[in-house]
């Protein structure tokens, strides 16, 4: 014999999530419901390593072969945040994390999205990691390391959270 343990409780709840799962932010656009509340992305250690600040934005870092890619949403309202330049670099087949010729920048689009081609990465210090770095007016900095799972992964993503300064 089954016994059904459903309640109008539960399904009211239920109703009210998936009802829920999108919500209108400030900025006019939908965005999950997740996303209300979200908390902003802390700097990670060794993130600012090799940092040069003003670094040009760019169509694409040497010859390219490896995509850097994200997103940038602003703190509480998860709203995507679009014109925010973001640079990156990296320890590549091209040059060393503190050459010049190894960073740029980019800009988000519309939905908060960005997406810059680049060299393979390669590890250093025993692991293949990014650069990432957000640093204008209007938002507190972040500086962002993530590592790949693989020095073979030919994409890395990394997503910001930018808390109004």
């Amino acid at each position: 014999m089954t016994i059904d343990r459903s309640t109008r409780r539960g399904f009211l709840a239920g109703t009210a999530i998936t009802g829920a799962a999108f919500m209108t932010g400030s900025s006019g656009i939908l965005v999950p419901a997740a996303a209300q509340g979200l908390a902003p992305t802390p700097t990670m250690r060794g993130g600012a390593n090799n940092y040069i600040p003003g670094a040009p934005v760019v169509s694409r870092i040497g010859g390219g072969g490896f995509w850097m890619t994200g997103t940038v949403r602003r703190a509480g309202d998860g709203a995507p945040l679009s014109g925010i330049r973001i640079q990156i670099w990296a320890h590549t087949t091209e040059g060393r994390e503190s050459d010049r010729h190894s960073h740029g920048a980019t800009l988000t689009g519309p939905d908060g999205s960005f997406r810059l081609e680049m060299p393979q990465i390669v590890p250093a210090f025993g692991q293949p990691h990014g650069h990432l770095a957000y640093e204008g007016a209007g938002f507190r900095t972040v500086f962002l390391r993530p590592v790949m799972s693989s020095s073979r992964d030919t994409s890395l993503a990394a997503h910001f959270v930018l808390q109004p300064a």
